[in-house]
């Protein structure tokens, strides 16, 4: 297990947010508060966060970045090819990284060893605060009328409360579907 962050996201109504928290750990040091580890890709219509190692991650947004370029932002298409090529590759493959890919058509959880998943009900959480996160954000999305900006951010903010390796300093992102 990546023991790393928590990177969450949530599909609800018109709205597809993902979040993470700030914390960059060495070991057992909490080494820096507020890293930024998602961001938007392709003109903005995909939103991309990571769990792992920060120099793996950023080379691999960069191929994915590729991808979706090459593919004219159909996200399916390139994250079904972006795995492909990172389950192929020697060098990538050992990659200490998880990714989520996220847009108004769809969401997708990507690794090394090719998982190109699409959750069920919208939710997908990476990270050693992935469970904690994924369990807060079903319970929200099915008790309360939040939006998944507000899901997303309540249940991280729960996460840092329980994982060690999840601060509260909390970066939202959201698109209009």
């Amino acid at each position: 297990m990546i023991k790393s962050t928590t990177i969450l996201t949530v599909r609800r109504d018109n709205q597809v947010a993902i979040g993470g928290d700030g914390q960059v750990t060495l070991g057992s040091t909490a080494v820096k508060r507020r890293a930024k580890k998602i961001r938007r890709a392709y003109n903005d219509s995909v939103l991309l966060g990571f769990a792992g190692a920060a120099a793996d991650a950023l080379a691999l947004f960069e191929r994915l970045e590729k991808k979706l370029d090459q593919y004219r932002g159909n996200l399916q298409r390139a994250a079904v090819e972006f795995a492909r090529d990172w389950r192929e590759d020697r060098v990538l493959r050992r990659s200490e990284a998880l990714l989520i890919a996220v847009s108004g058509e769809g969401g997708f959880l990507l690794s090394g060893g090719g998982d190109v998943i699409t959750p069920d009900d919208g939710v997908l959480a990476i990270g050693s605060g992935g469970p904690m996160a994924l369990a807060a954000a079903r319970a929200l999305v099915k008790h309360t009328s939040l939006t998944a900006k507000e899901i997303v951010e309540e249940a991280l903010r729960i996460t840092s409360e329980i994982c060690i390796y999840t601060n509260d300093e909390i970066d939202v992102d959201a698109l209009e579907i």
